[in-house]
């Protein structure tokens, strides 16, 4: 079992050597009064605010929501406490009044949408849960390598995923392991076990159960007992939400209990270590008010992983089209199971047809939760890749080596300049070690006046992420890498914006290139005052979700789906902020496909200063991300890329050419999202202007004790829906 550090967190940084005569750090009163009954200047025409207040407002104690200066508030000040605390415990030198005018500098900035801490700062940063259970929470993303001493604990790997993942984190993990670990018989034995109701209890239940199949078979079979655990719909007061009852919990165990005992006597396969990832992140999904993210990395030349999402590879091509006929019909009634009868009259033989439909089944079951990527090699052939990905826009791929001896492309190879690197986050834009964290932080360049003006907001984008690394998680081994890397992500979103703000050229060599020197020369001065060591790496390029339409910025790199669009959003039929929205007069509709639990509301979008990505090739594409990987990124950008149906061909090609250019790349298929309350659905800007007409500010303030929390994913995967 993982050791686990105390989880007194403000104990752990406040020596109590003396008495405390400062107190929490505080905003000062008269800076706030200015602010008070006022609120930003929320992006899209109303989006912004709206996702503001479903993703990110939490319930205060007095049971009131949060406005978006009370989340400020709280997240500032709780930022300022732990450099605070870290300077008390380690008798370092803190000026309080310079603090304070730096703090309202930071305010400052994320009121005007310069900067913004992730989602899960937004959520977590300055909550009691925060200094009761450390920084896990506060993170974005990790990554665990099965090949990280799974012979010793087969268990370990599985059970970091779902703690993280319970967290909000979004994590990636390989299958190195495979072959490592044999699944064994438990002995005939009951063994009673009693879940305690917790996080915690959640985790370690699974340890067990897998551990019956391994380490501790002799001891028999587990019999849960999940009378402790709290009902569907209790309010968590800690982490913010609903519990999402014992029920999922118990699937949870019945799934990897099925699937090891199918697979006793053998050891376990790529295969077995991506499905019973899998099934815990269908699990958290599950859990109501959390989203979770996973990545899977496996070998290039491995056909049975490289097969889990592909359906079709035991078929024959003219029996891809009658196949896809069937399941059509079964997606039409509303069911994700086939079977063979579904098939009756299809003509495709039963030994080709069972291995596609348990593909299918098992894809729309639990398969769906990871993005599944590869292990690429510079000079390695991708035709095969191609076309795999211009079948169902998987794998993505990373190339490892470029990962560790390189930092921004333009400072050359260095070898072994983050040798340890085993993997990466699931939007693959951080370099990770197994088990290690990391905290990303947007910018948003396009919303500035000039260069200096962006130049300023670095510091602050900078100073929140290093923060982040002061306070220790509840991991023993994530702090020994953590500590070690203090590696952070400031990233870019509305990047094609930028471009058409400043140009091009500028954007890459005095935002990008001077930025990286001026990020590099905050961390000299930050890691000389608070004694740490320096960032192993600082910048990346996030592939932003959410985030990014408070401040009404394109996500990450990426374009657009169109210059005016209508932006639909999902909400449930009885939330309050149907009548919020209905009152303000947004047009809300009934889902087509859930028409007695769900609405769908329209915001009406224009940003007519950018291409859409429609207008801009795969070599576009695919440039702008090698340039931002050249003159930005010391970690990786994130970008994915869509393609049209003329353009599959070209994959390959394009893998070939810039192969030794970037560190990680993946690709869609654009479809256009022409289907009735498609998320993105184009129109003339003369439709949006008059539609927004007739929109009235809305007014949230019955929105009361409807915390949903955050979805905290910001890759395309984990879009708002």
């Amino acid at each position: 079992m993982t050791q686990q550090i105390s989880t007194g967190f403000r104990t752990y940084l406040n020596d109590g050597t003396a008495n405390d005569t400062i107190g929490h750090f505080k905003l000062n009163a008269d800076f706030l009064r200015s602010y008070a009954g006022t609120k930003p200047k929320f992006g899209f025409n109303g989006l912004g605010e709206f996702v503001f207040y479903r993703t990110y407002s939490r319930v205060k104690k007095d049971g009131a929501k949060e406005t978006f200066l009370d989340m400020a508030i709280r997240v500032i000040e709780g930022c300022y406490e732990i450099q605070r605390l870290h300077c008390k415990k380690f008798h370092i030198p803190f000026d309080l009044d310079k603090a304070q005018k730096s703090a309202q500098e930071m305010f400052q900035r994320m009121w005007e949408f310069k900067f913004l801490p992730p989602g899960r700062g937004l959520w977590m940063m300055g909550t009691d849960f925060m200094w009761e259970k450390g920084s896990a929470s506060l993170n974005n993303c990790a990554f665990v390598s099965t090949d990280d001493k799974i012979e010793a604990d087969p268990a370990e790997p599985f059970c970091f995923l779902m703690d993280m993942s319970l967290l909000g984190v979004g994590v990636g993990f390989d299958t190195k392991g495979a072959g490592k670990v044999r699944i064994k018989r438990p002995d005939d034995i009951i063994k009673p076990y009693m879940i305690s109701d917790s996080r915690e209890g959640w985790v370690d239940s699974v340890r067990s159960l897998i551990h019956s199949f391994t380490t501790t078979n002799n001891e028999g079979s587990l019999e849960f007992d999940y009378s402790l655990i709290r009902p569907a719909n209790a309010i968590i007061k800690g982490f913010g939400g609903k519990a999402a009852g014992p029920g999922i919990l118990q699937e949870l165990h019945e799934l990897i209990k099925n699937h090891l005992t199918r697979r006793i006597g053998s050891t376990l396969s790529s295969v077995d270590i991506t499905d019973i990832m899998n099934y815990i992140g269908r699990c958290v999904v599950a859990g109501n008010v959390r989203r979770t993210a996973e990545i899977a990395f496996g070998n290039a030349d491995d056909f049975a992983y490289s097969s889990m999402k592909n359906p079709i590879a035991t078929l024959n091509k003219d029996e891809v089209g009658k196949f896809y006929e069937c399941t059509q019909k079964i997606y039409s009634s509303m069911r994700s199971e086939a079977t063979l009868e579904d098939f009756n009259g299809s003509g495709i033989p039963e030994e080709r047809l069972v291995p596609a439909i348990e593909t299918w089944n098992a894809l729309n079951h639990h398969r769906w939760a990871s993005n599944n990527s590869v292990f690429a090699n510079v000079g390695m052939n991708y035709d095969k890749i191609g076309e795999q990905i211009a079948a169902n826009g998987e794998p993505g791929l990373i190339w490892l080596d470029n990962i560790r001896d390189y930092g921004r492309m333009i400072d050359g190879r260095q070898p072994g300049i983050d040798g340890r690197v085993m993997g990466t986050n699931p939007c693959c834009e951080q370099s990770l070690e197994s088990y290690e964290l990391c905290c990303l932080c947007e910018t948003f360049p396009a919303n500035h006046e000039n260069v200096d003006d962006y130049m300023r907001t670095l510091k602050f984008a900078y100073l929140y992420a290093k923060t982040v690394t002061l306070l220790p998680t509840h991991n023993a081994r994530t702090n020994h890498v953590m500590l070690r890397n203090r590696r952070i992500g400031l990233s870019q979103s509305g990047i094609v914006q930028a471009f058409a703000k400043f140009g091009r050229r500028k954007m890459l060599t005095e935002f990008c290139d001077a930025g990286f020197q001026e990020i590099k020369r905050w961390d000299s001065i930050y890691a000389d005052w608070l004694c740490i060591q320096k960032s192993i790496k600082v910048t990346s390029v996030k592939p932003s979700g959410s985030v990014s339409l408070l401040a009404g910025a394109t996500p990450g790199i990426h374009y657009p789906e169109a210059g005016t669009y209508w932006r639909t959003v999902r909400v449930a039929k009885d939330s309050v902020l149907v009548k919020i929205l209905s009152d303000a007069g947004y047009r809300i509709e009934p889902s087509i496909t859930d028409k007695d639990r769900t609405v769908v509301v329209y915001f009406g979008v224009t940003d007519e200063r950018v291409q859409a990505v429609d207008e801009a090739g795969i070599w576009q594409q695919m440039a702008n991300a090698t340039d931002y990987q050249r003159y930005w990124a010391d970690n990786q950008v994130s970008c994915t890329i869509k393609f049209k149906q003329n353009e599959a061909k070209e994959i390959s090609k394009v893998l070939e050419v810039y192969e030794d250019q970037t560190k990680g790349i993946s690709f869609l298929p654009h479809t256009g999202h022409n289907y009735p309350q498609a998320p993105y659905i184009p129109c003339t800007k003369e439709e949006v202007d008059e539609y927004n007409k007739g929109i009235r500010d809305a007014d949230y303030s019955e929105f009361i004790n409807e915390a949903l929390g955050s979805k905290f994913c910001d890759g395309d995967s984990c879009e708002l829906s």
